[in-house]
């Protein structure tokens, strides 16, 4: 998916930057980069990060690097920050989001007499045509209403100018942008676990659709935010970090809740609560807490080297990875009746292989309870996993076995009170080798963000958008 971070200080604010773009390391692992302003212009470093994290490929450059204001960011795909020389000055940008229209949107943009020079073999920089659109403008808030108005999908983003920051929440805040603020310093963040060690507190959660300008005023508001506000439910369930919130509401927090609804509609009996390391951790111990089940860990996660499993685009490096980071506490498994939950089925390719370890390890009974629905539907408006085609979700390759065909609306597979639903659930049990299989249910996963369902996208479980 991608974070974001920016600082504006009245000293040097290059430790800031540096740490406070690192703490968005769980977000992606393939580009980081860092942008920054000073007497001299503007300085930039961007970094592959596949093979070792943003902090060590990082620790040189920073040494290098100065000024009172920079913009930092953890990309899932393209080369961020870019700098840009337009009629609107010189500026640094970069963008998290998705870009449905691009190809449409770049088609007449080189019609236009436009060039683009950010290139990954035949695609486009996305942060580069966001960055074309607003240089069309006369203004940067203008520029900004243009990108929200005419993009398919979402873009939320920061703009290091010469004099501020431009602060950019997309058009239905389906991510979140924060402003935090200590002595002296400014700053705006995707996830504020970055604020506690840096010492900010939160002084805004940025509303839909909303721009702020961050300088030596302080926080000034360019555009107003709209009341229309569907944010991705999905951060809470598993791509937020359990010390952040959205929305004033912590991540950990509703993860707990998910857990205790798994339990209360749960009547399976059961040894052991276990969570799948690490998002389906939380989860598990609302379960135990709720149930009154002792919580354990069979599995252990290898934490200092191996990343979050669904970032690598080869599906092989992403069940070595799967694989190699759970480690199985044999003593812990054995003759039990186990059960887990975890944040999502997204595939179920890496999971079956980890069940089948557990009934290796001795194993009884492994009974799964994800947090959330059976995704179905993939997602328009972020890139929150590497899947190709909607046929690699759980519960659409189930669909297909079920009718031997792929379907155009799975609409009639969603409601769990359905025959499909169940025949469908009933495939991805059998598929995996579980004893039992039980999803939470989207009104449950609702009352456990404690959001209006109005205010949050769930089109990955039901198709609504």
């Amino acid at each position: 998916m991608g974070g974001l971070f920016g600082v504006f200080s009245s000293n040097d604010c290059i430790e800031d930057l540096f740490f406070g773009t690192d703490y968005h390391s769980h977000l992606g692992t393939v580009r980081g980069g860092l942008a920054v302003k000073n007497s001299g212009g503007f300085q930039r470093f961007i970094k592959n990060i596949t093979t070792s994290q943003f902090r060590s490929k990082f620790e040189k450059d920073i040494k290098l690097m100065h000024g009172n204001k920079g913009i930092g960011v953890i990309s899932d795909f393209d080369d961020q920050p870019l700098i840009i020389n337009s009629n609107l000055g010189v500026f640094a940008i970069s963008t998290v989001g998705k870009i449905n229209n691009i190809d449409k949107l770049a088609k007449e943009a080189l019609k236009n007499g436009t060039h683009f020079s950010e290139m990954h073999g035949s695609e486009i920089n996305p942060t580069e045509m966001i960055a074309t659109i607003i240089t069309q403008a006369k203004t940067f808030e203008e520029g900004i209403q243009q990108v929200q108005n005419i993009i398919d999908g979402s873009c939320t983003m920061l703009i290091l100018t010469e004099k501020g920051i431009y602060a950019a929440r997309d058009k239905l805040g389906r991510t979140p942008l924060i402003l935090g603020e200590k002595p002296g310093s400014y700053s705006v963040t995707m996830e504020t676990s970055a604020f506690p060690n840096l010492g900010y507190q939160v002084s805004k959660y940025l509303g839909p659709g909303e721009v702020m300008f961050i300088s030596e005023k302080g926080f000034e508001q360019k555009i107003p935010p709209s009341n229309h506000m569907q944010i991705c439910a999905f951060l809470w369930v598993y791509y937020g970090y359990p010390a952040s919130n959205y929305e004033g509401i912590n991540v950990e927090m509703v993860r707990y809740r998910c857990g205790s609804y798994l339990a209360k509609n749960d009547h399976v009996e059961i040894d052991l609560v276990a969570g799948i390391p690490d998002s389906g951790t939380a989860h598990g111990l609302g379960y135990s807490f709720e149930a009154k089940i002792p919580y354990s860990r069979p599995y252990v996660k290898y934490t200092p080297t191996w990343p979050r499993s669904f970032m690598p685009q080869d599906q092989s490096i992403r069940d070595l990875v799967a694989m190699m980071k759970l480690i199985p506490i044999k003593e812990l498994i054995k003759d039990k009746r186990l059960l887990f939950c975890e944040d999502s089925i997204v595939r179920g390719t890496q999971l079956k292989k980890t069940i089948e370890r557990l009934f290796d390890s001795g194993a009884k009974e492994v009974h799964m309870r994800p947090a959330c629905p059976p995704l179905v539907y993939g997602c328009k408006f972020l890139n929150f996993s590497r899947s190709r085609s909607e046929l690699d979700l759980a519960g659409r390759w189930a669909i297909k076995e079920l009718i031997g065909r792929d379907i155009g609306d799975p609409a009639e597979y969603v409601n769990p009170e359905s025959d499909n639903y169940k025949a469908m659930v009933e495939v991805i049990r059998k598929k995996l080798g579980l004893s039992t299989l039980q999803y939470q249910r989207l009104e449950d996963l609702v009352k456990a963000i404690g959001l209006p369902k109005e205010k949050l996208c769930t089109y990955c479980w039901d198709g609504v958008e």
